[in-house]
């Protein structure tokens, strides 16, 4: 039983706040959440499936995407409000392709620093040219180095992504849990049609 699994058995999951994300309410109600409109949009790590049932109250066709099937089972068990699908596996082998669009909120975070490569490769396979990636980044928990959550900053994301994604805007969410103020990064992207070369360090 991995780490994930012992937490969902032990129904120790302190990361569930029983709704979805605040930063995803925000980016709901502004002027880039037009696209998600009937838009079919992956959820990698999307636990219970708070932020799912919000995509899919907004118009989108979410599937949310998880390691551990109790947390879908748990996922399941709640009523949603639109078009929904829940998927057992894990987001890192790059095997999901052809969304519209990603919304990132606690998969990066969670995973260990050493596999992030792995997850922007991920992302940019999953996500069709022209497609958006949606994401709110916890950049500094408490901790900042034992993990889970770990800690990440605006430029290694920036640096990470921007060979696949176009960075659209970006800002830190007014919305956010208690004691998460000013410590997420929300962010806006577009999937490119080529690659390009990664900006240097600091650059």
């Amino acid at each position: 039983m991995n780490h994930w699994e012992a937490c969902w058995s032990e129904g120790n999951t302190p990361w569930d706040r029983g709704a979805a994300a605040p930063p995803l309410i925000e980016l709901l109600d502004s002027e880039w959440a037009g696209f998600l409109k009937d838009a079919r949009v992956l959820v990698p790590g999307c636990g219970s499936g708070h932020d799912v049932r919000a995509l899919a109250e907004f118009g989108a066709f979410p599937v949310g995407l998880d390691l551990v099937p109790r947390a879908l089972e748990v996922a399941r068990e709640i009523p949603s409000p639109g078009r929904v699908q829940y998927e057992a596996g894990d987001f890192l082998d790059a095997s999901r392709v052809g969304f519209d669009g990603l919304w990132e909120h606690t998969c990066f975070c969670a995973i260990s620093p050493d596999r992030r490569e792995d997850y922007v490769r991920a992302a940019a396979r999953a996500v069709r040219p022209g497609g958006y990636l949606y994401a709110v980044f916890f950049l500094n928990p408490d901790h900042e180095e034992e993990g889970p959550p770990f800690r990440s900053t605006r430029e290694e994301i920036h640096q990470s992504f921007s060979p696949h994604f176009e960075f659209l805007a970006s800002w830190i969410p007014e919305r956010a849990y208690a004691g998460r103020e000013g410590r997420e990064w929300l962010v806006v992207a577009q999937r490119r049609a080529e690659e390009v070369a990664s900006e240097p360090s600091g650059g």
